[in-house]
């Protein structure tokens, strides 16, 4: 199953750390999200891009989770060749994300 089939997502930056969170359309998703979706799945997932270390904030109570990847911008928005300085794709990149359910 993908992500985006149970979740939504929104990122954001700071220089170069990507900050990601993960969203379930259902709270009684999110158990099966936080079971599956740990920092080093997300890890594995981004290991082309993310050279530094992912961290996860969990908020059950809201259905969520926050992972905060270091080292993920290319060096950050004025250093970056990258098209997506800000990596506003990097979301889209998660929901892709397959899980086993």
């Amino acid at each position: 199953m993908k992500l985006w089939e149970i979740a939504h997502s929104r990122t954001g930056d700071k220089g170069n750390i990507s900050n990601i969170s993960l969203i379930a359309y259902d709270i009684k998703d999110y158990p099966l999200l936080a079971e599956k979706v740990t920092v080093e799945a997300v890890k594995k997932h981004y290991k082309d891009i993310v050279k530094g270390k992912v961290v996860r904030y969990e908020l059950p109570q809201l259905g969520a989770m926050n992972f905060v990847m270091y080292e993920a911008l290319g060096g950050g928005v004025t250093r970056t060749l990258a098209q997506d300085m800000h990596g506003k794709s990097l979301s889209s990149y998660l929901l892709d994300m397959d899980i086993d359910v």
